[in-house]
């Protein structure tokens, strides 16, 4: 096989799935070792690498070093991160969060967890979720100032609370 970015042959083999499909990158030794890939801490880099299309015949990551605002602290730029997959300081994690977040969101399916809860907590995160619910329902209705029903759920929201702290 060969390298995505030179045509050299590839000794390095990255395969992620993202929304159900299959993405695979390869990488000789030299764009593996100038992407940071070989590097054991920057594993998670496979994540940046696959994403990005190389730029023909450049063999660099689109949407290079130069791009964006430069971290006040250490002069990173968000192009940086992309390349070398690893923050500079952790002021970056402020400077790029927007960033960030967005490519975190498109690499998980959602911010609510919905696997296996320990069984002494079944309870308590049935209890969480169902408060997390009404609080939601209770910011839309004020939200469109159907202040009946949010007086409604707040006094619902107060009954789940206290039902809580007065159970042993």
């Amino acid at each position: 096989m060969q390298c995505n970015f030179c045509d050299k042959k590839a000794t390095v083999f990255l395969t992620q799935l993202v929304d159900g499909e299959m993405k695979k990158m390869c990488l000789c030794e030299e764009c593996a070792e100038e992407k940071g890939v070989t590097d054991p801490a920057g594993f998670s880099l496979a994540d940046s690498v696959i994403g990005q299309e190389p730029v023909s015949g450049q063999g660099e990551i689109a949407g290079g070093a130069g791009e964006g605002v430069p971290c006040p602290v250490c002069g990173f730029t968000f192009g940086k991160f992309q390349q070398v997959g690893r923050l500079g300081c952790s002021e970056c994690y402020t400077t790029f969060s927007d960033e960030i977040s967005r490519r975190l969101g498109g690499m998980h399916k959602g911010v609510v967890h919905v696997g296996r809860v320990p069984e002494g907590l079944v309870e308590a995160h049935a209890r969480q979720q169902r408060l997390d619910q009404l609080r939601s329902r209770l910011e839309q209705a004020i939200a469109a100032e159907n202040y009946e029903e949010a007086a409604g759920l707040r006094d619902e929201i107060h009954e789940v609370e206290t039902s809580v702290v007065t159970q042993p």
